[in-house]
């Protein structure tokens, strides 16, 4: 479930000529740094996940350590976030489909938009019916990903090894190549590569019973992240190498396809359009999942309407959490449709994302340093990663934030900033809502 959340084919899709486009070559450093700080905000998820496993993963731990209104904003921000996801997932989806089915059709937004909103109900419908059926259908869409992924990736160093487009270079790691807003602006696109692997969290209370729930989704988590920083490295020295950055522009959320258009003849390159497709379903399931187990948890704990922690009497799923998202994501994708380009809803949103994911994966990371400050004392390896890894990533992280927001424009700072402070009005209306239940 983790490594489906993050979704590598569709990450790469999405996202490559968006980075590429923001500091060209340095993408590669880029992923490589931002993943070393994902690594000390996963580290701050399992060490909080042994103060219980819970639903509510990162709004529960926060909200335990600095209170419940720090926690809600914490839900919140992740649940806003994921609401924006269904419009940068499902798109990918449905440019990969009409690629197949309808060519002329890829750049009209009004078509991709409906494309998406079909796809995003049929994941729907198969998320409410239980936890059991989607984990066994991540295994399978997986496992065919991963052998297209690695048979392109082969391919890619054999054929272009010696001639590629750009040639590899030291200075793509260095630190020292970055200006501080290229790292902010590098690093805020990162991150939504490899969000999604906490959905193993969310996860915990329906994977085994007490102790061995936490146990399992932090090993979950550890693995899909160690997978991912390789992966994510690799895969973008191999688009690199075989696409010019004219290439990376032209091919916008089809970078997999037009690496796979230059190593194999058709119709075999189309098996990268069935990865990005088949990735995408999967990291749009795990992130309804994640949304609604999140919403879920908060409803249980009337942060939010006790509706939303309605349990299906049958599919034993919160049916009404589910169908939100559903809701939600497809007033999305019809508002976005009205964008000028699908370029630039993916670009907006990915941003957007970036900002509320930096937000509420920072107060883990501090909540998770407050917690543990006492292992300071403690020796080396308990103090870094209990405390200084955590607390060092989320001060990353506010930095990207605070860095990245003058250059957001309108419709990014309303999606992502104005996301966050809609907050208010749930917690607001969920106070007064307690208070008179107290009465």
């Amino acid at each position: 479930m983790g490594i489906a959340g993050t979704a590598p084919a569709f990450s790469i899709a999405v996202t490559t000529a968006t980075i590429v486009a923001a500091v060209g070559v340095l993408s590669v450093g880029s992923i490589l740094y931002c993943g070393l700080v994902m690594f000390g905000i996963m580290l701050a998820f399992i060490h909080l996940s042994a103060i219980t496993p819970h639903a509510g993963a990162a709004y529960a731990w926060v909200g335990h350590v600095f209170g419940r209104n720090w926690g809600f904003f914490t839900g919140w921000a992740l649940l806003v976030a994921s609401v924006v996801f269904m419009v940068s997932a499902t798109i990918p989806a449905a440019t990969s489909t009409l690629v197949l089915l309808a060519p002329d059709l890829v750049e009209s937004t009004g078509w991709v938009a409906f494309t998406a909103a079909v796809w995003l109900t049929l994941v729907s419908v198969i998320v409410s019916k239980g936890i059991k059926h989607a984990s066994y259908a991540q295994l399978i869409l997986t496992g065919i990903e991963t052998v297209i992924i690695f048979a392109l990736i082969i391919a890619a160093f054999m054929r272009y090894g010696r001639a590629p487009a750009h040639a590899p270079s030291i200075s793509w790691f260095s630190p020292f190549s970055f200006t501080p807003q290229l790292f902010a602006t590098g690093a805020l696109t990162s991150i939504f590569f490899y969000w999604g692997w906490d959905v193993t969290m969310n996860l915990s209370e329906e994977s085994e019973a007490g102790a061995g729930a936490a146990s399992a989704a932090g090993k979950g988590a550890f693995w899909a992240m160690v997978n991912l920083i390789l992966f994510f490295i690799i895969m973008m020295i191999v688009v690199l190498i075989v696409l010019t950055d004219d290439e990376i522009a032209r091919a916008n959320t089809n970078v997999l396809y037009a690496i796979a258009d230059k190593l194999f003849p058709r119709p075999w390159s189309y098996l990268a359009v069935l990865s990005t497709i088949l990735s995408t379903i999967g990291t749009i399931e795990t992130q309804i999942l994640q949304f609604s187990r999140s919403m879920f948890a908060m409803a249980r704990d009337n942060m939010l309407h006790p509706r939303y922690a309605k349990i299906h009497p049958t599919w034993r799923t919160p049916w009404l959490a589910t169908f939100a998202i559903w809701l939600l994501g497809v007033l999305l994708l019809f508002s976005s449709s009205f964008m000028p380009s699908v370029k630039k809803i993916l670009e907006s949103s990915i941003l957007a994302i970036g900002f509320q994911i930096c937000f509420y994966m920072s107060l883990t990371g501090f909540a998770c340093a407050w917690h543990y400050r006492g292992k300071l004392r403690e020796g080396v390896f308990n103090a870094v990663s209990y405390a200084l890894w955590p607390f060092l990533s989320a001060l990353f992280m506010v930095f990207i934030a605070l860095y990245s927001m003058p250059t957001f424009d309108r419709i990014t700072n309303i999606m992502g900033i104005g996301g966050i402070l809609i907050g208010f009005i749930p917690l607001l209306l969920g106070g007064l809502r307690r208070a008179k239940t107290v009465r």
